[in-house]
């Protein structure tokens, strides 16, 4: 597999404020460089042909990255900028990805009921996962960028297929859910924080409609955090990985513990925040 830097979507300044471009590097533009500690984005041994980078968009406005298996139709992670969540009510009203049917089309997420109206006929997953594919699946669609680690748009525009992968419900609804509450009070003290959430996806476990291996079920779900004080320096950072079963418990890491762990599966070259997080 070739080591690459994530691609990304980006609305480049001379086109309408609802379309978008697929570039070949997060450097390309400043939307989504945003979302990583110093703009620094962590290298993936993926294949080129089946990774493509989403800037995040809702009501106008970038709210978070996410580098995107096509292929295993999962995340490969999510990246975001930890806010204090204001519990503002949220519709469980999941959209997916325009431009993952064709580049031409709106760069912001959109229910895929409304798509369906626009654009009749056409189908919409060939490179990602819909909303059918986990009706009666027995897994969850459990949020890499959860909702409650953000506040206003920014909790509604964590409900895209785009940032979900399929979880036990018992990982989904209780243990990895307890570490996301510990980690929102744990990040409430930090002046800014950044955070990576991903998934390892497994060898040959999939949810199947009509014989079709359609989305990938991760074997593991990581986490990896960087704590920053009102001077922008790093006071405290760590991450966590839990295995994608019903019987499984969440287990913290120090960054190099995490980056070590991750390397027996998918081996990010370097750091997954710049100097480790470090001054």
């Amino acid at each position: 597999m070739q080591v690459l830097a994530a691609l990304c979507f980006l609305v480049v300044a001379h086109l309408p404020p609802l379309r978008g471009e697929v570039v070949e590097s997060f450097h390309r533009g400043p939307h989504c460089l945003d979302f990583f500690y110093k703009g620094m984005v962590p290298k993936w041994n993926v294949p080129k042909r089946n990774t493509v980078c989403l800037c995040q968009r809702f009501n106008n406005r970038y709210h978070f990255a996410t580098l995107y298996d096509t292929l295993h139709r999962i995340p490969v992670y999510s990246a975001y900028r930890f806010q204090t969540s204001n519990n503002d009510p949220t519709r469980n009203d999941w959209c997916i990805e325009p431009q993952l049917v064709d580049r031409s089309w709106n760069a912001g997420m959109e229910e895929e009921k409304d798509l369906i109206t626009e654009h009749k006929g056409v189908y919409f997953g060939e490179r990602q996962a819909l909303e059918e594919d986990y009706i009666n699946s027995n897994y969850d669609r459990g949020h890499l960028n959860p909702k409650q680690h953000q506040s206003g748009d920014s909790r509604q525009a964590t409900f895209t297929l785009t940032n979900v992968v399929p979880q036990t419900p018992n990982l989904n609804q209780k243990a990895w859910n307890d570490y996301e509450t510990y980690l929102q009070k744990n990040l409430k003290t930090c002046w800014q924080a950044y955070v990576l959430v991903g998934a390892i996806p497994s060898a040959n476990n999939w949810i199947i409609k009509n014989n079709v291996k359609r989305v990938n079920i991760p074997d593991h779900i990581w986490n990896a955090y960087c704590c920053l004080d009102n001077n922008g320096r790093p006071i405290s950072s760590g991450g966590a990985t839990a295995p994608n079963t019903e019987k499984t418990s969440v287990k913290r890491h120090t960054l190099s513990e995490l980056k070590e762990f991750l390397s027996q599966y998918q081996s990010p070259v370097g750091e997954l925040f710049l100097n480790n997080c470090g001054a």
